[in-house]
C-alpha cells in the first residue's frame, strides 16, 4: 500500500523515493541460481532497518534438478513491512525471474500490475522450449498485465567483471549478486553487511570474494544509471518492542531452544541424528555449540539416533533425536520404550508432505496422529507444536521441561514452513528462562534400605531418575511390564491395568496454560482455532475481517497433548468452530471425538501454507452461515 510520494531526489538528479507500507518480492530460478543467498541475504539487509519479516524458502528436493526445467526452480520469498508481516505474503509483488522456468513456474502466484524483472539472456530458444513456451512471452504481449523489467543480467555480470581475472562460468554465477544488488537500490536496501558475508564466504578465495562484490555493486550502480527504475522505495521500520533482534529461522531457533534448556538445566545435551529434511539445520546448528555441554551424533539410521538419545538420557542427559515424517515411524518402538522406561526424551519432527518420502521440501501438519496415537500399546506422552519461527526457542525449552520435569517423551511438530522460515527475534533475558534443575536420586528411598525406581514424586507423579552407578540404586531396565513401585518384571494383570492407567494420568495432569482467546467483540459467534504454524495466516486472516466489521474470535493451541484444561468451556461459547489444517483433519477429528463439537475442518494439502485471502474468505463463509 502506497503511503505518500516525495520527489526530494528529483531537483539532483536521483530517482523519487516512494513511502510503502509493505512489499513482498520472490527471488525465482534455477537451482544453481543461489536463490536461497540471493532471498537470505536480502532479508538480512532487511532486518537491519528494523522491518518486520516473514520468508518462504521453496526448492526442489532434488540436489540437482535438470537446469532450466520446472522441477528445477528454487525460489525465496520475503515479506518485510513497516508492520506485523504475519505472513511470507499471498501474491508478490515483485517477481525476479533468471530463466523461463522461474517465470513460467511463478507467473500465476503474481498479482495484476505486479513488477517482473528478468534476465533476458535466458530467454532463448532452447530455453523457452525446455518449458513449453511456443513463443517468448516478453515479446507476444502475454504479460501486458505487469511492469515488465528486461534486464541482460548475464550479460551485464560478465561485462562487469570482464577485467577481474574469473572465469567466465563463475561470472555467470555471480549473477545473482547482481540481481542482489539491482534490488538493494531500488529498495534501499544497506548492503555493507552483504559486502562483508561475501568477503567471509569466499576468504579462500578472494578472487571469487572481490567478482562478487564487483557484481552486487553493478547491480547497484545499474539501478542508480539505467532509465528503466525511475522510482525507488522506501518501507519505515516497524514498531517492535526496544531491545536486540536478529533474523531466526524455526531450525535454529529450535537448537538455540535446546542450548539454552540444557543451560538452564545444568545437564549436558546429547542430540543423536540422522540427517532428514527439513530437520538435518536442527543437527548442524547444535554442532556449533559444543562449548555449552552439547554432544551431537550423526547416527547410522534413524533407529540408532534415537536409541543412542535415550540411552543419553538413562545416563542421566536431556537427550533429543530429530527427524521428519518416515524417521518418526522408525522410531516408534523406541519412543515406546522411552514410555515404559518414564525417562525424558526430546523428538523433534519438522513436519514434511508425505506418506513415505513424499515430497522431502514442501510443508504439511499430517504427522499430528502418528505423534498422538503412533506407537504400540497405550503410550501416550506430551505433544506440544510452535506456531512461529522465532516461537520456537520457547516451544524447545516448554518441550524440555516438560521431558523432565515429567520424565516423559515429548514430540514437538514443527513443520517445514516453520522450519525454514525466517523472522526477526528478540533476545531473551537469559535469567528469566525457566529453571530447568532436576534433582536425581541419590539414595535407596524404601524400606529395607531397598532403592523403588517406580515409587513417584506426589505432585508430578514422576518416577527418580537415578543415573547408572549411583550406589545402592541398581535397578531393572527394558521394555517389560514394571512392578509398581519396585520396578521388578511383571506379568500380572492388575498391576499392568495399573502401570498403564498411571502412565495416562502422569500425562493427563501436566498442566499447561488455559487458553485465551482473541476476541474483542462480545457478540461473536464463529471461532478459528488453529495449532503450529497455520498462526500467521489464521491471524492476518482474522484481522483483515475485523477491519471490514466482522466478528471473528481466535484462539491457538500449543499444547495438543494434554489439551488445555478451559479447551472445552471455549468450544463451548462458539455457534461454529473452523479449524484450519495442513491435513485431512486430524485435529478436527481429536475435538469432534472428545468434545462433540461439529467443528468445521478446512483442509489443504498442497505442500504450500495457507495464504490470508484463502482462509479469509473461508472464515466470511462460516460468518455469513452462523
Amino acid at each position: 500500500m502506497v503511503h505518500d510520494t516525495t520527489t526530494t531526489g528529483a531537483a539532483t538528479g536521483q530517482a523519487p523515493v516512494r513511502q510503502l507500507d509493505r512489499v513482498v518480492i520472490r527471488f525465482a530460478g534455477d537451482s544453481g541460481d543461489g536463490m536461497q543467498l540471493t532471498g537470505d541475504r536480502f532479508t538480512s539487509e532487511t532486518a537491519q532497518l528494523g522491518n518486520d519479516i516473514a520468508t518462504l524458502p521453496n526448492f526442489p528436493a532434488e540436489i540437482r534438478a535438470p537446469a532450466g526445467t520446472l522441477p528445477g526452480v528454487s525460489s525465496f520469498q520475503l515479506h518485510f513491512s513497516a508492520s506485523d508481516a504475519l505472513t511470507p505474503g499471498d501474491a508478490p509483488d515483485v517477481l525476479v525471474a533468471m530463466n523461463p522456468a522461474a517465470l513460467r513456474a511463478n507467473l500465476a502466484d503474481l498479482r495484476r500490475g505486479a513488477a517482473i524483472i528478468v534476465d533476458t539472456d535466458e530467454f532463448t530458444g532452447r530455453q523457452l522450449t525446455k518449458v513449453g513456451y511456443r513463443a517468448n512471452p516478453l515479446e507476444d504481449g502475454s504479460l501486458d498485465g505487469y511492469e515488465v523489467h528486461p534486464v541482460p543480467l548475464t550479460t551485464l555480470t560478465i561485462g562487469a567483471l570482464a577485467d577481474t581475472g574469473v572465469s567466465k562460468r563463475d561470472a555467470e554465477r555471480a549473477k545473482n549478486m547482481f540481481a542482489l544488488g539491482l534490488l538493494s537500490w531500488i529498495y534501499a536496501r544497506p548492503f555493507a553487511s552483504t559486502l562483508r558475508f561475501l568477503e567471509r564466504k569466499f576468504a579462500t578465495r578472494p578472487e571469487l570474494a572481490a567478482a562478487n562484490v564487483t557484481a552486487f555493486r553493478a547491480g547497484w550502480n545499474y539501478g542508480e544509471t539505467t532509465e528503466d527504475f525511475t522510482v525507488r522505495y522506501e518501507v519505515a521500520p516497524a514498531p517492535m518492542p526496544p531491545g536486540r533482534y536478529r533474523n531466526i529461522t524455526g531450525n535454529a531457533a529450535l537448537a538455540l531452544g535446546l542450548v539454552a534448556a540444557g543451560v538452564r538445566s545444568e545437564l549436558p545435551v546429547f542430540l543423536g541424528a540422522y540427517p532428514i529434511t527439513p530437520a538435518s539445520d536442527i543437527l548442524h546448528e547444535l554442532s556449533k555449540h559444543k562449548r555449552f555441554g552439547i554432544t551431537t551424533v550423526q547416527a547410522e539410521d534413524e533407529i540408532a539416533a534415537i536409541g543412542a538419545a535415550l540411552g543419553a538420557s538413562y545416563g542421566g542427559a536431556l537427550g533429543v533425536t530429530t527427524t521428519s515424517g518416515p524417521g518418526v515411524a522408525l522410531k516408534g518402538e523406541t519412543i515406546s520404550l522411552a514410555v515404559a522406561l518414564e525417562l525424558p526424551l526430546v523428538v523433534i519432527d519438522v513436519q514434511r508432505a508425505g506418506p513415505s518420502t513424499g515430497m522431502p521440501t514442501k510443508t504439511e501438519q499430517a504427522d499430528l496422529d502418528i505423534a498422538l496415537f503412533g506407537r504400540h500399546g497405550e503410550a501416550p506422552l506430551a505433544v506440544i507444536a510452535p506456531a512461529t519461527p522465532a516461537d520456537c526457542f520457547a516451544a524447545a525449552i516448554e518441550a524440555a521441561r516438560i521431558a523432565l520435569t515429567y520424565r516423559t517423551p515429548v514430540i514437538l511438530l514443527s513443520d517445514n514452513y516453520v522450519a525454514n522460515g525466517s523472522e526477526p527475534w528478540l533476545l531473551p533475558d537469559v535469567s528469566r528462562l525457566p529453571d530447568l534443575r532436576v534433582s536425581f536420586a541419590r539414595e535407596p528411598n524404601g524400606p529395607d534400605g531397598r532403592f523403588l525406581p517406580y515409587l513417584r514424586d506426589p505432585q508430578t507423579m514422576a518416577r527418580p531418575w537415578a543415573v547408572p552407578g549411583t550406589p545402592g540404586l541398581a535397578h531393572r531396565i527394558g521394555g517389560l511390564e514394571k512392578a509398581d513401585g519396585t520396578g521388578d518384571i511383571s506379568y500380572d494383570p492388575a498391576n499392568h491395568d495399573l502401570m498403564v492407567r498411571t502412565r495416562a494420568a502422569r500425562i493427563a495432569s501436566i498442566p499447561v496454560p488455559d487458553l485465551e482467546v482473541e476476541d474483542p467483540d462480545p457478540d461473536t459467534r464463529v471461532l478459528v482455532l488453529g495449532w503450529g504454524s497455520t498462526y500467521g495466516p489464521i491471524t492476518a486472516a482474522c484481522r483483515a475481517l475485523r477491519r471490514r466489521g466482522l466478528a471473528v474470535a481466535q484462539v491457538h493451541l500449543r499444547h495438543l497433548n494434554p489439551l488445555p484444561a478451559n479447551l472445552g468451556d471455549v468450544l463451548a461459547r462458539y455457534d461454529r468452530v473452523v479449524v484450519p489444517e495442513m491435513n485431512l483433519g486430524q485435529l478436527a477429528r481429536v475435538l469432534r471425538a472428545r468434545y462433540l463439537v461439529d467443528v468445521v475442518s478446512h483442509t489443504k494439502v498442497e505442500g504450500s501454507p495457507f495464504t490470508t485471502g484463502e482462509l479469509a474468505n473461508v472464515f466470511e463463509r462460516v460468518i455469513g452461515d452462523a
